[in-house]
């Protein structure tokens, strides 16, 4: 039986980055799934930002684009983190069977040292959070409460996903088979969207396109993709495009012959960005009309975020029930 989950952290707009890697490929999912958990991960947002105001109007926005790109919330099981409190429980547990060897093995643990390293400071733990070394912790919780076993994730999510096995593992080892090991769902004909600037796309390099706006504001968006200097009739190579990453993202091999081949004939930087413009702005149209529907009624985002929430809670505490057991916290007479 196939349990998908996923989530996007409520830490701001729901950008192109967010649709290509965890949006669209995960709606295909849940099409073969017997049962999907898909969550706004307004917890792990902490880690990132401290604005409250973001993370409120983010949870409002990320919700209302989920439901405008076609999540059923009547077949998928839709809920915000911060409502589960077992999630946290579940957490807190897992931290005392995880090894911190394993913990210093993460990536975004890795990245935040070196940039402490490159400033040639001598503390390479200034400024990281215990938030962000524990970050892989909180995200075995989110899959392994509600016994998912297919986890749709970009290539930068791998390693938390081996993660999440090892610490699964960890736990079935010591107190007997409790969790199903997850397995990563990667989208390999899909590449890892680029922000404008060639860089990781972030809200916090502010280098995104912004998943719904309105035409013109997504044309200026795309106009800011960097390209070479070459003149329109000069021969562009697609290798290390940026703007050719984008069209990557959204045609398939046949369409994308095509482009190849307006590389070749030399069209202009412009010409092809107004390409990529029309063929964005065709896909994501009507999506577009429900997510402003969404955002101008949070009483109806709400209500539907609650029903979802209902059905997560009596899961989440069943599982939890069995793991308290496990663990030795339970009645003292045993039952």
């Amino acid at each position: 039986m196939s349990i998908l989950l996923t989530g996007i952290t409520t830490s701001g707009t729901p950008h192109l980055g967010n649709y290509i890697g965890a949006m669209k490929p995960a709606l295909e999912f849940i099409q073969d799934s017997k049962e999907s958990f898909l969550f706004l991960a307004d917890y792990h947002s902490l880690i990132k930002q401290q604005d409250p105001s973001l993370t409120h109007d983010s949870s409002l926005k990320i919700a209302s684009a989920w439901l405008a790109c076609g999540l059923d919330p009547n077949k998928t099981c839709f809920y915000r983190q911060s409502k589960i409190p077992q999630i946290l429980e579940l957490n807190w547990v897992l931290s005392n069977v995880t090894s911190k060897g394993l913990l210093n093995r993460a990536h975004a643990y890795k990245a935040a040292q070196d940039i402490n390293k490159s400033n040639n400071d001598n503390d390479l733990d200034k400024g990281i959070s215990a938030g962000l070394f524990n970050y892989p912790i909180l995200m075995a919780a989110d899959i392994l409460i509600f016994n998912s076993n297919k986890v749709p994730v970009g290539s930068d999510q791998k390693q938390h996903l081996e993660m999440t096995r090892d610490i699964a593992a960890r736990f079935n080892h010591i107190y007997g088979e409790t969790f199903t090991l997850p397995e990563a769902m990667i989208s390999d004909d899909l590449p890892l969207l680029l922000g404008t600037d060639g860089k990781k796309m972030s809200k916090s390099y502010k280098n995104f396109i912004e998943l719904f706006s309105t035409e013109k504001q997504l044309q200026k968006s795309i106009n800011k993709i960097q390209t070479d200097s070459l003149e329109p009739g000069e021969i562009k190579s697609t290798k290390d495009s940026i703007l050719f990453n984008y069209f990557q993202a959204f045609l398939d091999s046949t369409e994308l012959k095509l482009i190849e081949k307006k590389y070749v004939e030399g069209a202009g930087w412009g010409d092809l960005k107004k390409l990529l413009f029309d063929l964005v702005n065709k896909e994501i149209s009507l999506s577009r009309d429900r997510y402003f529907n969404f955002i101008a009624d949070p009483t109806k985002v709400e209500e539907i975020l609650q029903e979802g929430e209902k059905r997560a809670l009596k899961i989440a505490e069943e599982k939890m029930i069995e793991i308290r057991e496990k663990i030795g916290i339970k009645s003292l007479n045993g039952k």
